[in-house]
């Protein structure tokens, strides 16, 4: 096996500390960190935080690991979802991505849109890393059913989510809501100005690139990522990477129908790629889609009670 895995980390018994700071006749609420174990981290990075929810009169919840996406505001749509989650017997972990305020060195919070690629492939492999750990706990914590873990994973964290499931086959269920792959073609066709002309290359260019992914690809079919040298690193950390691991495995896509981030083709690829998994597309852009916030709770619901039954 190569060194090629960014994702690699030296297992042990997770050091996490939970802080109870509520609790109603449905669920205790804790906050929780633990030690970064990526084999890289941001400087004042070194603990990750989240928030876990847990049934109180259920023993050996599934548990649902939930990934916010770009921006702290994101992490709203998730906090809604607690209540049904956990009516619906299921305890939840919210993980804060390192890419979260509470997580961010103070130099870091004012140049968030602007990040080096050296801190986004170091925050990436963070986020991967931090997810598997949560695993880990959940697999020695004695109060959850380690056979029945989901990641419910929101753009961004969608990325790190289907990410994570791919190389982490402990991870049952997966739904990923405004989510694609091909970063390359993400970043050159997306209509978001922060993505603007920094990351957009000359067409003979760009087509060169995809060409270069693409036969990568066709390498890691046949030798797995971990024994292929990329051409970039970037390829790495993208879904589309890993998308074939998720073949026959319970997977939701939930997906915009004018996502001005993850254009359809993206969207598309990826959903081939994992072998054409559940999917259904709102009419909304990326950040509208949250106006189906019923019809998307419902199908979330459903897709975790048929996955994890």
């Amino acid at each position: 096996m190569s060194d090629v895995n960014p994702f690699l980390y030296t297992t042990g018994p997770p050091d996490f500390t939970l802080r109870l700071v509520k609790q109603t006749k449905h669920w205790r609420h804790y906050l929780v960190d633990f030690p970064v174990v990526s084999a890289n981290f941001y400087p004042g990075g070194e603990v990750a935080r989240g928030e876990y929810f847990e049934p109180v009169n259920k023993d050996h919840a599934p548990l649902a690991i939930l990934l916010h996406g770009w921006g702290d505001h994101s992490v709203w749509p998730f906090e809604l979802m607690i209540s049904g989650l956990i009516h619906r017997g299921l305890a939840c972990f919210i993980l804060y991505l390192p890419f979260h305020a509470n997580r961010l060195p103070a130099q870091m919070k004012s140049r968030l849109s602007n990040l080096t690629p050296d801190e986004w492939f170091t925050g990436y492999r963070m986020a991967v890393t931090d997810v598997r750990r949560v695993v880990d706990w959940d697999s020695q914590n004695g109060h959850t059913d380690s056979r029945q873990i989901s990641v419910i994973a929101l753009s961004l964290g969608a990325v790190v989510g289907s990410i994570a499931m791919g190389i982490d086959p402990r991870i049952k269920a997966g739904v990923f809501i405004v989510h694609g792959g091909n970063t390359g073609k993400m970043m050159q066709t997306n209509t978001v100005s922060r993505f603007g002309k920094q990351y957009r290359l000359p067409y003979k260019e760009y087509q060169e690139n995809q060409k270069n992914y693409t036969d990568y690809l066709v390498e890691v079919a046949k030798k797995g990522f971990e024994n292929v040298e990329p051409a970039k690193r970037t390829y790495l950390i993208d879904p589309l990477t890993y998308a074939p691991m998720l073949k026959g495995r319970p997977v939701l896509m939930i997906n915009a129908q004018w996502d001005e981030i993850f254009p359809r083709e993206t969207s598309l690829d990826f959903w081939k790629a994992c072998g054409e998994c559940k999917r259904v597309t709102f009419p909304a852009t990326h950040a509208s889609i949250w106006i189906w916030y019923p019809l998307i709770t419902s199908r979330i619901n459903s897709f975790l009670q048929s996955s994890l039954s």
